[in-house]
């Protein structure tokens, strides 16, 4: 065992860049990060990290201990789930990140059918439209949509959803139906967080700059502005479906419609194995598809 002292907190070292956040992902003290890790470089006679009052980085000879050292960690990990598997009920705290919309009207209602399920199972549920770091952060599972950017990451996708472009009937016929992409310069968008519209023409993905009198980051409030007549909205359909099968609003530029983007799972690596975040995957996916 003496020579497995200081690998797990090195390999969180090298794995977060801090010595803070390496403390708080195994929860213990810095201090005894620090001197567990200065253990192992003085019994290895190599300087395995660079510290200074700013950061910490990896020395040549830290990195190919790493490399070596971190399927190591992983598999010691993989033993331990693998051991836990074996409760009959799982247990303990889940952390779960999701967009503030989407968040309350479709996954806070799952989860709350999750925890019936198992009630020995504790939620943190935080929801914001930030791309929250899941490492540093502690979060078990975070809740995305559409195009994925971080593929450190295992992603499992749970559903999909469709992007609608429409307006009341009323605005259309004051200002006219757009037949192409470039009449949406004639037009007032309503502009989310975003300020490109994803279409596909002649089979090709299309993102279209677009301009309008009102800006705003909830799905909700652009739906109102749009049912109340003020322009044009790309929305998901979870938003706009209803105002659509009413005739409150009116799909346009259907031809140019895009594929269905994805509605994902997102967790670390290192979770992969845990039941409760496999139960609570495989769960969200069952009821969203």
């Amino acid at each position: 065992m003496a020579n497995w002292e200081g690998v797990t907190e090195f390999v969180a070292v090298a794995d977060t860049q801090s010595f803070t956040k390496a403390a708080k992902k195994l929860n213990t003290s810095v201090a005894q990060i620090s001197r567990r890790v200065s253990m192992l470089e003085e019994r290895l006679a190599v300087k395995l990290l660079l510290r200074t009052t700013r950061k910490v980085s990896v020395t040549e000879a830290g990195q190919i201990y790493y490399l070596h050292c971190r399927s190591l960690v992983e598999g010691l990990e993989t033993a331990e789930l693998a051991v836990t598997q074996m409760q009959s009920t799982p247990k303990g705290l889940l952390k779960v990140t999701a967009p503030v919309a989407y968040g309350e009207s479709h996954i806070a209602p799952l989860l709350y059918d999750f925890l019936e399920l198992y009630p020995q199972i504790d939620l943190e549920l935080n929801l914001t439209n930030l791309a929250v770091d899941l490492i540093e952060s502690g979060m078990d599972v975070a809740i995305r949509l559409g195009h994925l950017k971080d593929s450190s990451l295992i992603a499992k996708r749970l559903a999909s959803r469709q992007l609608f472009v429409c307006a009341t009937p009323g605005y259309l016929e004051k200002y006219g139906i757009p037949h192409t992409l470039s009449e949406l310069d004639n037009h007032n968008c309503l502009v989310g967080s975003s300020e490109y519209w994803h279409f596909k023409e002649n089979k090709t993905e299309k993102s279209v700059k677009v301009t309008g009198r009102i800006h705003c980051n909830s799905g909700f409030a652009l739906l109102n502005a749009a049912t109340r007549g003020f322009g044009l909205v790309q929305l998901p359909e979870y938003y706009v479906q209803n105002a659509l099968d009413s005739g409150k609003l009116i799909e346009v530029l259907s031809d140019y419609r895009d594929e269905k983007e994805g509605i994902w799972a997102l967790y670390p690596h290192n979770r992969n194995l845990s039941p409760k975040v496999r139960l609570l995957v495989d769960f969200l996916s069952e009821k969203l598809n």
